[in-house]
């Protein structure tokens, strides 16, 4: 390339970068107020709260203990049944979990989608911390057997401190899968339980597509992960942090 065709495309660059400016002249604070105000969208994001937060502690409560006993007996044929539950499509489990629900009258509420989700959070939580809990020393744990600690309460107060970087991540991880789920919550949620990636879903109409609203849903949708995210990161900073300083 010349040195002339390097300043045309050089200059180019930049008669685009200025006429189609990335940095807006100003805040439309109002598309923001159209949605909160329209759509049910504080109902929804209630919703999501609730299946997100639900199917996340139950994943926790289920898959924290659930990789330490793999990690802990070696069980390479159950990690390897929890990974190809984790790489199988979400659509498999919901046909016969759309008909189980059917059959129970639960259809259109919170309950069938917090159960579903553990589809997609528990084989997160539990293949994440068997990889943690392969790491830890042993020694510690065999020094707590010898004073008299049950399995329990080395798992508890030795295992569960020192895998708390694991934790952390699993517990974003579910949340941002959770959160981010919308096959599940377009199938099985009722017009008053959707969630809201649902509910931005349903913003698209086939007469008009309003980009501003859509836009300002989609970033508020994004940005409790977003904010939860930046404050994981600073936990397993900290708990790395603290592991190499005992370590050393």
């Amino acid at each position: 390339m010349s040195p002339r065709q390097l300043l045309g495309r050089i200059g180019l660059w930049f008669s685009v970068f200025v006429i189609v400016s990335p940095i807006p002249e100003q805040f439309a604070w109002k598309n923001y107020t159209d949605v909160l105000a329209s759509n049910r969208f504080l109902t929804y994001f209630f919703n999501s709260l609730i299946v997100t937060g639900g199917a996340t502690l139950l994943a926790m409560l289920v898959g924290v203990p659930a990789g330490y006993g793999i990690a802990r007996m070696a069980a390479h044929k159950s990690a390897i049944v929890i990974l190809i539950a984790r790489i199988t499509p979400g659509l498999s489990y919901l046909i016969p979990l759309f008909l189980l629900f059917q059959w129970l009258g639960l259809l259109g509420t919170l309950v069938p989608q917090i159960i579903i989700h553990l589809v997609v959070t528990v084989p997160i939580v539990i293949w994440i911390m068997i990889g943690y809990f392969e790491t830890t020393p042993l020694e510690l744990e065999e020094a707590a057997r010898i004073d008299g600690a049950t399995r329990w309460q080395v798992f508890r107060h030795v295992a569960l401190p020192i895998a708390r970087p694991g934790l952390a991540v699993a517990f974003i991880l579910a949340v941002i899968f959770s959160w981010n789920n919308f096959v599940f919550g377009i199938v099985l949620a009722g017009r008053e339980t959707r969630t809201l990636p649902v509910a931005v879903y349903n913003m698209i109409s086939f007469d008009q597509l309003s980009w501003g609203p859509l836009a300002a849903a989609a970033l508020l949708v994004t940005f409790p992960v977003l904010l939860l995210t930046v404050f994981a990161q600073r936990q397993i900073v900290a708990g790395l942090t603290a592991g190499a300083v005992k370590g050393g």
